[in-house]
């Protein structure tokens, strides 16, 4: 069951870690909120090999998650998504600074990301928080009719780049 925008929540929303068990709830949120969605494997596969897996509840439902790698000084978002009823509610800027302060903590120095160029509330988040386009992947993205680039962005991590201004 959705949320219409303006519902309040029944509970809190509460960040953890993703478990095997979250993955068909994942799924389920995955498929509402994209055409060509990742599929169940491939979420069990980034459990499986140590990726930084997070979910978003509220009650009993799974309202988000995010998925980021770490390795070689580099954080790679490689997937965030936060219910339709919570868009615009300031839920997945709280998810994505979560995971690049996780990266901070690891170590790692630059966070990447890739996203639709029609996306673009995700660009103005992506912008606001102080990621810049460093590149175009050409023809990345499925799309109905053909395919999409990708933007690629990049953001330094450790500075001042990463303060929230909501916080």
């Amino acid at each position: 069951m959705a949320l219409a925008r303006d519902e309040v929540l029944p509970a809190p929303v509460i960040e953890r870690p993703m478990h095997a068990d979250d993955v068909a709830a994942v799924g389920i949120l995955e498929r509402a909120s994209y055409q060509f969605p990742w599929s169940e494997p491939i979420f069990h596969d980034c459990l499986r090999v140590g990726y930084v897996c997070r979910v978003l509840e509220a009650g009993d439902r799974i309202v988000g998650y995010g998925i980021a790698s770490m390795g070689a000084g580099e954080a790679h978002i490689l997937n965030l998504c936060v219910a339709e009823s919570l868009r615009g509610r300031g839920v997945a800027r709280r998810l994505l600074l979560s995971l690049l302060k996780r990266a901070e903590r690891a170590g790692q120095h630059w966070a990447f990301l890739e996203v639709r160029p029609s996306n673009e509330p995700a660009l103005r988040l992506y912008r606001d928080l102080g990621f810049v386009e460093v590149g175009r992947r050409r023809d990345y993205y499925q799309a109905v009719g053909g395919r999409e680039d990708a933007i690629v962005c990049r953001l330094a991590l450790g500075g001042a780049e990463l303060l929230d201004p909501e916080n």
